[in-house]
């Protein structure tokens, strides 16, 4: 037998059989998590999740008399579509569940398409057969229109009846897993330096940068040098799912790595490496970890600005994808920040110069940030479930919208000159393109077309003398107070309302 590999292509004699992984997909709360459960009750994933819904991506590994099987556990909720995709993209085997009682649903449509994506064999886990109205031969049925046909209407795809109560089908499930693996040959090169897969990654408290990884050929032991492309480091710690010191993660196995620098990027490939040279030629650019969201607005919209921490970078994947397709309708969002671990000072400071608000997901606030944010003022909404976030940002938005219909258009000018400037004060001179100012209205200011913070206008001057109002094409001096800085250049916008 000949294998292709990245690298090369390797002969029988240099792999090894190793546990098939498998990736478990399907439409929410139709069971996936706790099949899971079922099948290794001493790991209860449900329960350990935030309203009783899978919101990371997991690896867990099993042993069914004498063999293993990891499974990758993803989330069903429908903001987690590029969590499901990356999860179908390492798996060799597919569990496609679908709860007897309700069937064929949209997360379930999707996620057909993902596997046949991937191009992997799947397995029809029909579930919640003790649940009143179960009806398996209308799965069937409906799985044929979209492709999957199993093989009791004559198809190639095998279905099992299972309940993750009862513990029905469970141990058909595994067989028919550890079967379908033995038919597709899964196996790994056992002559390369460790590699696979990023499945997870964070910013401990305590420990640091941490990553879950997915072995997938050779071996990654305590002590190697590693790295990805956007981090890297030395193998300080290695543990297994169940958080057991481990000296050596091989194929099919996930392990969690304390080591890395920085936290790398869910969904990369990661390396082991003979010594730091030999990574620093691989990767010899670093790729940014944190992302800034940067739009150029319309100088007439409201804009709302926030910035987003979560727990984990497979979270702020879901958070970014989901945030980017929030109808905006009288109101832009622009997210000026999206970031992993604790809210920190260098946040608060940033809110405060935007006027923005911070939402964490499953991360907490240092102290030293709490204690400045109540100083300036700022805003910060935690959240232990994601789509009470998402919620939360939809009434911000309608919130500035109903805002905005009492808001009236006053005014702009161009800062050609910038005096004094004090803490939260400053005097600058410029020139009145539209409409007029005056002294207590409201400003924007705007630079190269965005909005990047707000303030009102103390006192306004005309050849060194107070004046109640200028207008256009007039050139004056302006006291303003706001906490981000004006700069010559800046375009200023005046309101009411």
């Amino acid at each position: 037998m000949v294998t292709q590999n990245a690298e090369k292509i390797i002969e029988k004699n240099d792999t090894i059989t190793r546990p098939p992984v498998v990736v478990v997909l399907g439409h929410v709360d139709h069971g996936k998590s706790s099949l899971l459960e079922a099948i290794r009750e001493d790991f209860r994933i449900t329960s350990r999740e935030a309203g009783g819904i899978t919101q990371h991506i997991g690896a867990y590994q099993v042993d069914h008399e004498g063999r293993k099987i990891t499974f990758i556990d993803t989330p069903g909720h429908e903001i987690f579509s590029a969590m499901r995709s990356r999860g179908a993209k390492v798996a060799d085997i597919a569990v496609l569940v679908v709860a007897a009682d309700e069937s064929v649903k949209p997360q379930t449509i999707e996620a057909i398409g993902q596997i046949k994506k991937a191009g992997i064999p799947v397995v029809v886990a029909i579930n919640k057969m003790d649940k009143p109205g179960a009806n398996a031969q209308r799965v069937r049925q409906e799985l044929s229109q979209h492709g999957v046909v199993v093989e009791s209407y004559g198809g190639k795809v095998p279905s099992v009846e299972t309940s993750a109560t009862t513990k029905q089908g469970i141990k058909d499930l595994l067989e028919m897993i550890l079967l379908m693996a033995e038919v597709e040959d899964i196996r790994a090169d056992k002559n390369v330096r460790g590699q696979g897969v990023i499945i997870e990654s964070f910013m401990d408290a305590k420990r640091g940068p941490t990553a879950t990884l997915l072995v997938q050929a050779g071996e990654v032991r305590v002590g190697d040098v590693i790295g990805t492309r956007t981090a890297a480091g030395k193998v300080r710690i290695l543990e297994d799912f169940q958080g057991k010191d481990i000296e050596t993660a091989s194929p099919s196995m996930p392990a969690l790595v304390i080591g890395f620098l920085d936290a790398p990027r869910v969904g990369e490939q990661f390396r082991v490496f003979e010594d730091e040279e030999s990574l620093r030629t691989h990767f010899p650019e670093e790729t940014p970890k944190e992302t800034e969201n940067v739009v150029t607005l319309d100088p007439a919209a409201r804009v709302v600005n926030i910035i987003v921490k979560a727990d984990v970078a497979g979270s702020l994947e879901a958070l970014e994808e989901v945030l980017r397709n929030i109808p905006q309708e009288g109101s832009v969002l622009r997210v000026m920040h999206y970031g992993v671990g604790e809210v920190q000072e260098s946040n608060i400071k940033l809110a405060r110069s935007a006027s923005a608000h911070i939402f964490s997901f499953r991360t907490k606030a240092s102290a030293a940030a709490l204690d400045l944010a109540e100083k300036e003022g700022v805003s910060i909404q935690q959240f232990d479930i994601i789509y009470e976030l998402i919620q939360a940002v939809r009434e911000l938005l309608e919130t500035s919208a109903k805002k905005e219909e009492g808001r009236k258009e006053v005014g702009s000018l161009l800062v050609l000159a910038v005096f004094l400037t004090d803490k939260k004060r400053q005097v600058v001179g410029g020139k009145v393109l539209e409409g007029e100012v005056r002294k207590g209205v409201m400003v924007e200011v705007m630079r190269e077309g965005e909005i990047v913070g707000q303030g009102e206008i103390a006192n306004v001057q005309r050849d060194k003398k107070n004046v109640s109002l200028v207008g256009k094409g007039q050139e004056c001096g302006l006291a303003y107070e706001g906490a981000v800085s004006i700069q010559r250049g800046d375009r200023l916008q005046f309101f009411t309302g």
